[in-house]
């Protein structure tokens, strides 16, 4: 039963992993030409904005919809079809009402949100188009977590994707327009970012229809069927709420950190003596360019993240220890496996990257980049033990993380980028120090809250090893065939682009090669992925 449970556990996150690269491409077709439309200083308008969304969104969304599969995924195993259905009803007029709450603030009163929140009056307008998304999300949350609790990953995943293609062509669509008709940069960010309140009526529609379609009827059936006596109204609201409220304090810790690192950062950066406004908004534009390829390897984590939830919650519900306790170290060793690569790639080619995507971003970038690299590893491993500790029981433990990772990031940006030779440096340094620590953390509570204890060693110290490999080869790739092919400082032209792709080839063939000789996944790991069985004979594992 261990078994199978794991493979369904990974063969969801594997059918949200193939999501995640399509959202990734789309994502990349919606960000990369903003920042060339915006400039440094209107997608900087465009993630000042986003970041106070993200806040409103965590709050109401973070934590219930988790709390909401983890219900589903205990009720249907303990076969309660009518306490499974309760839970959704629950769970949905506690979403709608947040939702409510939250898109009217964003909408009655975004000029004053934007002062409070990043000190920039002109976020405003970017404020006020995305304030019916948070109602939309929170409404599409409830089905999601719904139907992700009943082990069905494939409709997040579709809803996902045209959530992210409706955001492309709205958002670049109108920002192309406004652009051409010679409206203000205020005003066409607002045009950019209202592609995500058009995303989320779009993934709104699908979840609701997939629900109606395949759910709805279904549960209905179900409970007619069954003698299964729900708990209480008001006490399955107060399960829900204790428990998506500590997961949502625990989420909502790093959305409020990365908004005062947004302020921090925005209110002493101009005070720093040789920078000044029109040079701070600059700056802070670029590391908000950036943070999008920051944040691509944590994306594809999340359908990890997401998949081990309800995975170990049924174990857990089933007091089955070791179950759970392989569902967790399988989780930790393919997110280490698939993150570290992508991270220390992120650093050693931070300087070609950038100059290709973003040639018009200031020359610190590149740099910002190269540290953003490591953060992400830390993020990466981050997420995915939060996801243990809240899916196992444990989710007060990831809050007291947080807050000393808090704590590290605040104290960065306070001390170092008031500092002229370090500057908005001191955000990425700040960034490293608060995810590490929120890692080392919460790997020492897994290791002492389950029963079977994670491997550390074959999880992390393996992958890092074929990273490390792979970086170097990387990095000297890139150099050589920047040299023979006389390629000047990197920016968006053909010697560029070549040594950049081999450098990339390379690393990948190698990374390949050396997770085979380390042994960083099992051939059991494999084996619970789609088509498994022929990586693991590609790759000669034994």
């Amino acid at each position: 039963m261990a078994e199978m449970k794991k493979q369904n556990f990974m063969h969801g996150a594997a059918i949200l992993a193939a999501g995640v690269v399509i959202m990734k491409i789309l994502g990349a077709i919606y960000k990369i030409p903003l920042q060339n439309i915006l400039g440094d200083t209107g997608y900087g308008y465009f993630n000042a904005a986003y970041s106070i969304y993200n806040v409103l969104l965590t709050i109401s969304t973070a934590g219930l919809p988790v709390a909401l599969s983890r219900m589903i995924s205990e009720a249907n195993t303990l076969n309660r079809p009518r306490q499974a259905r309760r839970t959704f009803l629950v769970a949905m007029a506690v979403l709608c009402v947040l939702g409510v709450l939250f898109s009217a603030l964003m909408f009655l009163f975004p000029t004053e949100m934007a002062i409070f929140f990043v000190s920039t009056p002109a976020v405003s307008r970017c404020v006020h188009a995305l304030s019916p998304a948070v109602f939309l999300v929170c409404l599409t949350s409830a089905y999601r977590g719904f139907i992700q609790g009943s082990g069905n990953m494939t409709p997040t995943t579709v809803g996902q994707v045209l959530e992210v293609l409706v955001k492309v062509i709205v958002g670049l669509a109108l920002s192309l327009w406004l652009t051409r008709q010679g409206s203000s940069l205020p005003v066409t960010s607002a045009g950019a970012i209202f592609g995500v309140t058009a995303g989320s009526l779009a993934a709104l529609i699908y979840m609701y229809l997939c629900y109606r379609v395949g759910y709805r009827n279904h549960s209905r059936a179900a409970c007619a069927a069954s003698d299964d006596r729900p708990d209480s109204v008001r006490s399955t609201l107060f399960r829900f709420v204790s428990v998506g409220v500590i997961i949502t304090l625990g989420a909502s810790v790093m959305s409020v950190i990365t908004l005062l690192d947004t302020k921090l950062i925005k209110s002493t950066l101009p005070g720093v003596p040789g920078i000044g406004p029109a040079l701070a908004d600059e700056l802070y534009g670029s590391y908000s360019a950036v943070q999008t390829l920051y944040n691509v390897p944590a994306s594809f984590i999340m359908p990890m993240v997401i998949a081990v939830v309800p995975a170990i919650a049924a174990a857990t519900a089933k007091h089955d220890s070791a179950e759970a306790g392989l569902i967790a170290e399988s989780g930790l060793r393919v997110s280490a496996v698939v993150a570290m690569p992508m991270g220390v790639g992120l650093s050693v080619l931070a300087s070609p990257i950038v100059g290709v995507l973003y040639p018009r971003t200031n020359v610190m970038g590149a740099t910002m980049l190269s540290y953003l690299g490591i953060a992400a590893i830390f993020v990466c491993i981050s997420l995915v033990t939060n996801s243990i500790l809240q899916a196992g029981g444990n989710e007060r433990l990831p809050i007291f993380s947080m807050l000393a990772g808090g704590a590290v990031k605040i104290g960065a940006n306070l001390l170092l980028v008031r500092r002229p030779e370090i500057n908005i440096l001191g955000g990425p340094i700040g960034t490293i120090g608060c995810y590490a620590v929120i890692c080392i953390l919460n790997c020492i509570f897994i290791y002492r809250s389950l029963d079977v204890k994670p491997n550390y060693f074959r999880a992390f110290l393996r992958p890092l090893i074929s990273a490390a490999v792979m970086g170097a080869s990387a990095w000297a790739v890139y150099g050589l065939g920047s040299r023979l092919l006389h390629a000047g400082p990197p920016r968006r032209d053909l010697p560029t682009l070549i040594a950049l792709a081999f450098a990339i080839g390379v690393a990948v063939l190698v990374y390949l090669v050396m997770v085979s000789v380390t042994r960083s996944l099992t051939r059991e790991d494999l084996k619970l992925i789609p088509k498994g069985e022929k990586i693991a004979r590609i790759l000669r594992f034994k």
